[in-house]
């Protein structure tokens, strides 16, 4: 599984939309979920023909699946192999390094935490305005790192541990110069839920939670091929979450935090579809040969 990283064309911005988290998914996309969810997992060649009947039950059309699959062999995920009028595909060093930190952060996305020590990570950074590309890239990365912007060149988490992952972000982009941080206690000035409402759109976010819990709770699949469409489609929309949400403790969220539910309930669907899904992707390739 692939986390979705930060925003490209086929990621959203921070701002959410029903319709946009939960629908119309690219196919790009939906096939990096079926191939971290499937392939990187059995690490074997799949034929061009498996993987284009999977994505077109999920709806996307056989140009658009190709297309996807062209994209991301150019990105260097994907190696293709001929084999007379048949190609398959196998994922490279890199595909297979990216799909398996994008599973790691993934399922250890949503568990419950050790506690919070009241500690804040804050970051002062200066880019020029006419600089928007950069604005935009500085914006999209510290976003996917879990950091929120309260005030424009302000950003900050109450997870002090990510300090390097911020300072990596800040010299790729060199900005490290134009950059300050300080980790502490909030001070006596202010109120730290409203920080909060300041630097993050909770609302939108909980309401994507409840979006998920509204659309897989009642879910039963019951045929093999429907177990293989709801796990995929169960994993693609919880993969969005890392981006989306900054896990932020326990005492800084409202009361009745819908992500608590929305996690649950993605635990039992994956666990309960998990084997049948298997088993169906196996009897795919099966067939193929």
């Amino acid at each position: 599984m692939v986390a979705p990283g930060p925003p490209t064309e086929d990621a959203p911005a921070p701002a959410l939309t029903r319709r946009r988290e939960l629908g119309s998914a690219s196919a790009r996309s939906l096939l990096l979920t079926v191939l971290g969810e499937f392939v990187l997992p059995r690490d074997e060649p799949v034929w061009t023909q498996v993987l284009l009947d999977v994505l077109g039950d999920l709806g996307v059309e056989p140009k658009s699946a190709r297309q996807a699959l062209a994209r991301t062999a150019a990105e260097g995920l994907l190696r293709s192999e001929r084999t007379g009028r048949r190609v398959r595909w196998s994922l490279t060093g890199s595909g297979r390094h990216l799909l398996s930190s994008g599973a790691e952060r993934i399922y250890g996305f949503g568990s419950a935490g050790t506690g919070w020590d009241g500690r804040w990570l804050v970051l002062l950074v200066a880019v020029p305005e006419a600089r928007r590309q950069l604005r935009h890239r500085l914006r999209s990365r510290l976003a996917w790192a879990g950091m929120g912007s309260p005030a424009p060149g302000v950003w900050l988490s109450p997870h002090p541990e990510k300090q390097r992952e911020v300072a990596e972000v800040l010299d790729e982009l060199a900005l490290t110069e134009a950059s300050s941080s300080f980790v502490g206690p909030f001070g006596g000035i202010g109120d730290q839920r409203s920080l909060v409402g300041q630097a993050w759109n909770l609302a939108e976010v909980e309401s994507a939670y409840h979006d998920f819990v509204t659309t897989f709770a009642g879910a039963e699949p019951q045929a093999p091929a429907e177990v293989l469409r709801s796990q995929i489609r169960l994993v693609h929309a919880w993969r969005r979450f890392p981006f989306l949400d900054p896990q932020l403790p326990a005492e800084l969220l409202p009361g009745g935090w819908a992500g608590a539910t929305a996690h649950t309930l993605f635990q039992d669907r994956h666990q309960r579809w998990s084997a049948d899904a298997q088993r169906h992707w196996a009897a795919l390739l099966d067939a193929s040969r």
